[in-house]
């Protein structure tokens, strides 16, 4: 048996299938749950056990700890979530992620294709988005097994290479090259539901011992952290410090794994000679066994690993903004309407914040030439003001129903022509996002100049933002007056901007065509923004001049 005899296409095909299967069932399943997983963190997870369990809950429903983790990043980094919070849910992430390799060692690989035909069919002959999603999540799960089986039968021939031999008895002898081996190869490839799933089909064909398959499981763990490092560069001190908990975490626990290493491996054995447990799904038992006990064991230390971390990682932590918008009281909208509007109203700033918050990230996702992980940050917070919108304007037309005075309805009417300004700067500022990523995603850039033009325009639009909350809760007129001159001021900005890019595509210097066709989009969607704000302030004054007139009718 030589190098040359083993069906690398196989394991490399089969592979790709495997990770492709984890992704379109995580993606289906993700679309599934919608912004119910959004609600759940938002509602639970100030309760460090029920964190532990939503983390969980979102790691199955997207099929991926690192996807998660990332996830919590974004939300700590946006100033959604608490590091207690976000290591709780880390905590759970680490137990979901265990589901993958069950599932793998319940070894339904005969099954695989009935899977792929019966979830093409649903995706080829539905009409509906949601039953699709449900054809996508089978469709996902059959090619799974099937890339599983592929890939399978071709590694069972590593077994018969001298070369692997001698690698498998080494890993055996020194179980720390094992721990060292599934930390690299899961860093690389990013997910170690993937790689513990060849080592449950190498294990399967004999070609490793057990004892040096443990150390690899824990590798993998250790591995996995490595998304949850890339989302946190360049982000706050909070994202580090996620990022480091979970490091701390999957390390406290691979040292407690290392010390009962032999037990744990006669425990599982005697287990599988009594039960007949299969050989992949004595792995499986494994990974759970790990990340459950960890869990149990680190979960008391909760608070002073967060306390460690802050020291590793010292500096000023992002505030959480506290997102409440299930406070919501209806009982209260029913019997007190104008103290309900005082509630609602609480939640449009808060509203606003998000926004900010929004736009913000926008600008240094085009400043930093942002990730993909910058870019679901954004996507997240985005998402946050839709459902703001969305609570809000239910809550109102609830109060809507209760209303009796005149002048509760213009400050009813008012909030709601609020909410939709603030949902469209959040929708905007989205568009300006998915511009820069196509100009990232065609390896283009801006150039200095027109970077600079971006820049102010942003800078305005901050100072525009602030300015219209202000006038929205002091009524203050001067204020108005001033935002109308940052309004014409902004015009200036994008008319000097667009002829400025004009003279660079007409002498030639726009080298990036994307680039060069979405800076006016851009530049149009920024400007709209503003327009937004001045929106905001003249609606509220109009409706002050309402109430006013109300109240002198009543007088």
């Amino acid at each position: 048996m030589t190098l040359n005899s083993i069906s690398w296409n196989m394991i490399a095909g089969g592979f790709g299938m495997f990770l492709f299967g984890i992704k379109f069932m995580g993606d289906g399943l993700k679309a599934i749950a919608g912004d119910k997983l959004r609600d759940y963190i938002d509602k639970y997870t100030s309760n460090p056990l029920l964190a532990v369990f939503i983390g969980a809950i979102i790691t199955i429903a997207i099929q991926s700890s690192s996807a998660s983790t990332a996830i919590t990043i974004g939300l700590v980094r946006a100033g959604l979530m608490t590091l207690e919070q976000s290591a709780a849910i880390v905590m759970g992430a680490n137990i979901g992620t265990t589901v993958t390799s069950f599932l793998i060692g319940l070894n339904i690989d005969a099954y695989a294709l009935y899977f792929v035909a019966i979830g093409s069919l649903v995706i080829c002959f539905s009409k509906r988005k949601k039953q699709r999603y449900i054809g996508e999540i089978i469709f996902g799960f059959g090619v799974i097994f099937y890339g599983l089986s592929i890939m399978g039968d071709a590694l069972k021939a590593l077994k018969d290479l001298p070369e692997f031999d001698e690698i498998a008895r080494s890993m055996t002898v020194n179980p720390f090259l094992g721990l060292i081996a599934g930390t690299i190869i899961t860093g690389i490839i990013q997910g170690s539901a993937a790689a513990i799933g060849v080592v449950q089909k190498i294990y399967e064909a004999g070609g490793i011992d057990f004892i040096a398959v443990i150390p690899f499981v824990y590798g993998a763990n250790i591995g996995t952290t490595v998304t949850g490092v890339l989302a946190a560069l360049g982000g706050s001190f909070s994202a580090k410090r996620t990022a480091g908990i979970h490091i701390l975490f999957n390390v406290i626990g691979t040292v407690i794994g290392m010390l009962i290493l032999q037990p744990l491996s006669n425990s599982i054995m005697w287990l599988s000679n009594n039960y007949d447990i299969s050989p992949m799904l004595q792995i499986a038992l494994v990974h759970i066994f790990f990340n459950v006990v960890a869990t149990i064991i680190c979960f008391p230390m909760l608070k002073t690993m967060c306390n460690f971390i802050r020291k590793v990682f010292p500096g000023e932590e992002s505030v959480k903004m506290e997102v409440k918008i299930d406070d919501l009281n209806t009982d209260l909208a029913n019997t007190l309407p104008g103290a309900a509007l005082n509630i609602s109203d609480n939640a449009i700033s808060q509203m606003a914040a998000a926004v900010e918050n929004t736009v913000k990230e926008t600008h240094s996702y085009l400043s930093n030439k942002g990730t993909s992980e910058d870019k679901d940050i954004i996507s997240q917070s985005e998402t946050l003001i839709n459902n703001f919108d969305k609570k809000i304007t239910n809550y109102l037309m609830d109060i809507a129903n209760e209303v009796v005075t005149e002048t509760d309805t213009v400050s009813l009417n008012l909030q709601l022509q609020i909410v939709k300004n603030l949902e469209r700067i959040g929708d905007l500022s989205m568009n300006v996002t998915e511009f820069i990523d196509m100009v990232y995603d065609d390896r283009g850039d801006f150039s200095g100049e027109a970077k600079v033009a971006i820049d102010k325009m942003f800078n305005l639009i901050y100072q525009m933002l602030n300015k219209a909350m202000a006038v929205y809760s002091t009524k203050d007129v001067e204020i108005y007056k001033s935002l109308q001159e940052d309004e014409t001021k902004m015009d200036r900005l994008e008319f000097k901007a667009r002829e400025s890019h004009f003279k660079r595509m007409a002498n030639k210097e726009c080298v990036h065509s994307v680039a060069s066709s979405v800076y006016c989009d851009i530049l149009s969607n920024l400007e709209r923004m503003a327009d937004h704000c001045v929106n905001i302030a003249r609606s509220t004054l109009e409706g002050e001049h309402r109430i006013n007139i109300k109240k002198a009718e009543i007088i």
